[in-house]
């Protein structure tokens, strides 16, 4: 049979002329080339987008990472063992995208969004881009709103603020996750979501930081974003963007948002380890070239938008471990430049039993004062000063020269201080609380009694003060001001509190033996009651005799 070419062209006119576009399912598709260490080499997908999601066999996902003249370099996320060379690679057309919502609050979830608790799935359908630019400065507004972290050390002397980036830095063990801890503790009950990522940490601590917050009932406005250290590469290096996508969400719909990265040391070395295994040119300490950019673009997200924009806000606590104190090695100055101030926590001063184990004299946050609510301003005005003043009298001390007495002064001053500013883990202080403690340091008020007293004398002044001044604190709470008779009422009170605790020394600075609290008061104090506790005591008086015996 003789087939003509009119009629092979004729038939190929009518099939082509028939198809139906929209019922063809055209994807483009490429070959695995090569595969290892949770890199693979894909050959074909020549119109590919960096940061493309690819969609390889047994629900494996990539990520295109290098677009390469003759193929691309993707990472995988989830089971790639099973890839292998000539397995089939699919384009989605589509970015990474990460599951965002409410629905995710309370739970603990991997970078995907997939659930790694024994909650359930996460029903949610809304998504962010994983990567996505920062908002601009005519589309921001200066931060002034406190965020308030219930530590007496931070929010007195380095005030972080709603759409802050505040980098926590010190060497492991010096207790940067308890401030953390101890942030979202203290905001359980705020408009505050809190969103923790927890990067290359053991699974187990990750899951004992989750019980602590719901003994304290903080989980249910907490995110826990977990890739453990047994984890590839390529999920720690995804955790932050993740995080801070799901934060986003709660950012352009109007809410407060924190985001703490724990820690960039080790997504940064996870970027390092994905980057060589992808043949990018290696840098300093073997890190790529774009490092700087892989963190300045998480942290500019961080923002305070303006009102036109809904007012949200989302802060950011990135969290960096440093080898031995050494705050000159290249990844904590790149985040030192980024952020906008840094908390560093010191391991001698840790092992002295400062807690939290700040050095003041290099922690600073460049929002300052703007972020500090009225109060507080008023009573921790000097506290840095007398702080850095103790520390530097303190090393000279150390010589054992005759020193005279302004400096015993000082230095018995700033011993108080420092014992002032100690606080147990997961006990985070309201405003009032904490104005209340260091006003009783910056007035003068524990020069009289001892430092290894001062702890337990705070204790017992904040639990008199909300027995018997509870108006006073909360007016503090609700206004964040501390007017001229209010200060002056919580002096009065202090003072009582002060003799009836039992002074150790006098006015002068002299030390008293036991007992002797009483000699100590002025002639006009002993005119007047020191307590409500005395005057009900005269008025009961009459009353006893009165009863036959």
């Amino acid at each position: 049979m003789e087939i003509k070419p009119d009629e092979i062209t004729k038939i190929l006119r009518e099939r082509i002329e028939g198809l139906e576009t929209e019922s063809a399912d055209l994807s483009e598709v490429g070959t695995v080339l090569s595969i290892g260490d949770g890199i693979a080499r894909v050959h074909g997908l020549d119109n590919c987008m960096a940061l493309e999601m690819l969609q390889l066999p047994h629900d494996v996902v990539g990520l295109a990472l290098n677009l390469e003249q003759d193929n691309v370099g993707a990472v995988l996320f989830g089971n790639w063992e099973e890839i292998v060379e000539g397995d089939t690679v699919k384009r989605t057309g589509k970015l990474l995208e990460i599951p965002t919502g409410d629905a995710l609050l309370g739970r603990l979830v991997d970078p995907l969004g997939r659930p790694l608790d024994d909650k359930g799935d996460v029903n949610t359908d809304q998504t962010r881009p994983a990567e996505f630019k920062a908002p601009g400065v005519v589309k921001r507004q200066p931060v002034e709103e406190p965020m308030q972290t219930g530590l007496k050390a931070i929010d007195s002397m380095i005030p972080i603020g709603r759409g802050q980036r505040e980098l926590i830095i010190g060497d492991r063990q010096t207790g940067k996750s308890a401030i953390a801890l101890d942030t979202i503790i203290n905001n359980r009950d705020q408009d505050l979501i809190c969103i923790y990522v927890a990067i290359g940490q053991r699974m187990s601590t990750v899951i004992q930081f989750m019980e602590v917050l719901e003994q304290h009932g903080a989980m249910d406005n907490t995110i826990i974003v977990a890739a453990p250290a047994d984890e590839a590469a390529p999920i720690k290096f995804m955790a932050p963007y993740a995080g801070c996508a799901m934060g986003e969400h709660f950012l352009y719909d109007g809410k407060h948002a924190l985001c703490i990265y724990d820690d960039l040391s080790k997504h940064a070395a996870a970027y390092r380890e994905m980057s060589l295994l992808l043949r990018r040119p290696p840098g300093r300490e073997a890190y790529p070239g774009d490092v700087f950019y892989l963190h300045s673009r998480l942290l500019e997200r961080a923002v305070k938008l303006n009102d036109e924009l809904g007012g949200g806000s989302l802060t950011a606590l990135p969290v960096i471990e440093t080898q031995a104190g050494d705050v000159s090695a290249y990844i904590p100055t790149n985040v030192i430049s980024i952020t906008d101030g840094q908390i560093f926590l010191e391991s001698d001063l840790f092992h002295s039993g400062v807690r939290p184990a700040i050095n003041v004299g290099i922690s600073v946050s460049r929002v300052g004062g703007n972020a500090q609510t009225k109060a507080m301003k008023r009573v921790a005005g000097k506290l840095r000063l007398d702080l850095s003043q103790y520390r530097e009298l303190e090393a000279f001390a150390q010589f054992g020269s005759e020193l005279d007495p302004e400096t015993q002064r000082s230095l018995a001053r700033g011993e108080r201080l420092v014992a002032a500013l100690n606080q147990r883990e997961r006990s985070p202080l309201s405003v009032a609380d904490q104005v209340v403690s260091i006003f009783a340091g910056t007035g003068g008020y524990l020069d009289r009694i001892k430092a290894e007293r001062v702890q337990s004398f705070l204790e017992d002044l904040i639990t008199r003060m909300r027995a018997e001044h509870a108006d006073l604190l909360a007016r503090i709470n609700d206004t964040g001001q501390l007017s001229d008779d209010d200060e002056e009422a919580l002096g009065d009170a202090i003072k009582d509190m002060v003799d009836d605790f039992g002074p150790d020394f006098d006015e002068q600075g002299n030390p008293l033996e036991a007992g002797e609290s009483d000699r100590v008061r002025s002639e006009q104090e002993r005119a007047r009651p020191a307590r409500a506790a005395e005057e009900e005591a005269e008025e009961e008086e009459p009353e006893r005799e009165e009863v036959p015996a």
